[in-house]
């Protein structure tokens, strides 16, 4: 969506990088990993635990899952933390905005009512005798020396981390070997150190993704004003474009077959004219029986199933072999016979061999010494598919 990119910088710059994610969208998700979290130590570590839809959800389904213990720890800077339930108070009654953790290894029935529910959930923070609650040395920040022991002590973590520090935040994970469910921009599968994991089978995307921005998070009531927001019930709610939950735990959609229809010709499926591979500009015309190297948009991560394809690289980095001794400016464009223009293409080629720039429309294209047509394209994941025969 249009507001995506305004709104995420908006949390950068004001540091308001408070989404918090609606309950419908965890159990949307969750219920495909169930049987990952049997006995585990699950922490939440960038949670508020009362007002942390991801803290309720283990709590309410701490049983259920056969969690061995919830973790979850709050940053302090958080301009929502403690709203509804404040935790420590001065002598005053005033609330007041600390770093805290609560660990919980047991959720009873503290209403007595024969059901384990929400009620139980607000009834087991005020109590001492079934959790461990405590105010933290430092600030809460994940990436401090407190936190990072709570997360050694940790099997699976699930959040929504601070979007502005999403490289970092994953980084850490890998570092301590973790196994992980988080919310992300889909953006981030171009990143120099997310794309490297999925290339290497190490992090793909989860089951649920909000690419239309379906996904609202609550914000802070001092959130900048931007198109995409709502109110219910006095509560504001920012959608984000393209976001998409990023995990390490197999889960069954992920090993779906893509069933592939179309067949090739070298008509339909143009060369780059800068590497050898075809341009497959939407997913959908994945031909299935080619066995060379292809293009395709990065949309397909969400489709990638490991066991029918193999992803080679990215047009976004030199470190994959499709920029290997590659003319860097060259790469990303679609090599096109002189009878077609494509109308896709966007941003002017100012490139050695096409110095003839023309524009048609809104785009801009290039005519080769040669008079071949060089039409730009979007960024490209490279892929082959693991069960084509040669052709």
């Amino acid at each position: 969506m249009a507001h995506t990119n305004t709104t995420l910088g908006a949390a950068k710059a004001t540091k308001n990088d408070e989404f918090y994610t609606k309950f419908f969208d965890i159990e949307k998700e969750l219920i495909h990993y169930r049987a990952h979290f049997r006995d585990k130590v699950v922490f939440c570590n960038c949670d508020d635990p009362y007002e942390s839809n991801f803290f309720k959800y283990f709590a309410l389904y701490f049983n259920a899952l056969g969690l061995k213990k919830l973790i979850t720890t709050c940053y302090d800077g958080s301009p929502i933390a403690q709203q509804e339930l404040p935790l420590f108070a001065d002598e005053n009654n005033e609330p007041k905005k600390k770093a805290y953790k609560v660990e919980i290894s047991e959720v009873p029935d503290m209403d007595g009512n024969g059901a384990t529910d929400l009620t139980d959930v607000k009834l087991l923070l005020k109590s001492s005798k079934h959790n461990v609650k405590a105010e933290l040395k430092g600030n809460g920040d994940f990436r401090s020396p407190e936190c990072v022991e709570l997360l050694k002590q940790a099997d699976i973590v699930v959040t929504n981390p601070p979007f502005s520090l999403f490289r970092e935040y994953v980084a850490q994970l890998v570092k301590y070997e973790k196994k992980f469910l988080i919310i992300g921009n889909m953006n981030a599968v171009t990143y120099k150190e997310i794309f490297p994991l999925i290339m290497n089978n190490k992090l793909w995307l989860g089951v649920t993704r909000q690419g239309t921005g379906s996904m609202w998070f609550k914000v802070p009531s001092n959130f900048p004003m931007k198109s995409g927001q709502k109110i219910e019930n006095g509560v504001r709610f920012q959608t984000i474009g393209n976001t998409a939950w990023f995990t390490n735990l197999d889960h069954s959609r992920r090993h779906e077959e893509l069933i592939l229809i179309k067949h090739y010709t070298p008509e339909e499926y143009p060369q780059y004219d800068n590497y050898d591979a075809i341009e497959t500009g939407n997913v959908n015309d994945i031909p299935c029986d080619y066995n060379g190297v292809m293009g395709v948009p990065i949309t397909f991560l969400g489709k990638l199933n490991p066991d029918q394809f193999e992803i080679l690289g990215s047009s976004n980095f030199e470190e994959t072999p499709c920029r290997i001794e590659r003319n860097y400016r060259l790469l990303g464009y679609k090599f096109l016979k002189a009878d077609g223009i494509s109308e896709s293409g966007s941003g002017a080629l100012r490139d050695r061999l096409t110095p003839k720039v023309k524009r048609k429309g809104n785009s801009d294209y290039s005519v080769s010494p040669e008079g071949n047509i060089l039409s730009a394209t979007y960024g490209r994941i490279f892929i082959r598919n693991k069960k084509t025969q040669t052709i």
